[in-house]
């Protein structure tokens, strides 16, 4: 890596698209390669100015605010091994964008990972003024992830979500026989931090209460795959719905069983098998009905080919 100096103070003014930002994570966006611990030591001593005066993290930034950044020395990345960012795009238009994110990607960067999908899409298309995600996928889940390209449009798509607008629906293997009267799983949930920084959730009595709508899809002998149908989004959700009633997602290795998923690994499974194939929408400004569907990949679709070949009973 080499130095980049920001020997003087620079100024720069807020448009429209940006304001409502919290001015951290204004920052954030305006200082790439910038340590999130350091924006927030400039804006704690006071180097940061809003039209001449101090602020702290909350404060919001509004158009035609002029921001006073104070002398900045970071260091660059070294690019010559960023992935390009390029994903297959399912949907875009001027006001958002929809992607199918391949396993094995974090959605953005953070806990050792320099590039998520945010990161590599920002610096494969810096045409981009403005683009933030709307909502999350586990790194090891594939498929549909919308990120917003306006801001009224990712604050518009936000309250979708908070309202449970959007039809999300998820193809799952779950490693045992899911049984055929539940449907309705309604279990609250309650996430913390391990020590090590590892994100958990269990099924608790004070949790944030939690609905995920299963459906059979087919058996395959001991495995059943199910379509589940999101009604709130918490963390790991239909993960741990699936664990609570038996039926742990086959790969899964968070919660699943170590040993079982060494074993599944050997049969052709090396991931967690849960995709992300289906989204259904009202358009964020025309309110057009979207109907967007990734196909499972291809290394799952080969897997239940294989199942199918061995003891499929279809249901």
């Amino acid at each position: 890596m080499t130095d980049i100096r920001k020997d003087s103070v620079s100024f720069h003014s807020v448009d429209e698209e940006c304001a409502g930002q919290r001015i951290d994570n204004y920052l954030v966006r305006l200082l790439k390669g910038v340590p999130k611990s350091h924006v927030y030591r400039i804006l704690r001593s006071g180097e940061v100015r809003v039209n001449k005066g101090r602020i702290d993290a909350s404060y919001r930034v509004a158009a035609g605010d002029e921001i006073r950044i104070p002398p900045i020395r970071i260091a660059e990345r070294d690019t010559s091994a960023t992935p390009p960012g390029q994903f297959p795009v399912v949907y875009e238009d001027p006001f958002m964008l929809v992607i199918d994110k391949p396993a094995g990607v974090a959605v953005h960067g953070g806990s050792g990972i320099s590039f998520g999908v945010i990161e590599q899409l920002r610096k494969a298309h810096p045409e981009y003024r403005f683009l933030e995600l709307v909502h999350r996928l586990d790194r090891e889940t594939s498929g549909l992830l919308m990120l917003a390209k306006k801001r009224s449009t990712l604050l518009t798509l936000h309250d979708m979500m908070r309202d449970n607008v959007p039809d999300k629906r998820y193809l799952a293997l779950g490693d045992g026989r899911w049984p055929d009267a539940v449907k309705h799983v309604k279990l609250p949930l309650f996430k913390w931090t391990t020590p090590d920084g590892d994100r958990r959730v269990r099924v608790t009595e004070d949790g944030q209460y939690a609905h995920t709508i299963f459906s059979i899809q087919q058996r395959f002998g001991d495995l059943t795959l199910v379509e589940a149908r999101l009604k709130t989004g918490r963390t790991h959700q239909i993960r741990v719905h699936m664990l609570a009633n038996g039926c742990p997602i086959a790969g899964d290795e968070k919660y699943g069983d170590p040993a079982r998923n060494r074993e599944l690994s050997r049969s052709g499974l090396k991931r967690m098998f849960l995709h992300a194939r289906r989204l259904t929408l009202p358009h964020p400004v025309t309110g057009e009905t979207l109907t967007l569907e990734a196909p499972l990949p291809a290394e799952l679709q080969r897997y239940l080919d294989q199942l199918g070949k061995n003891h499929a009973s279809a249901i």
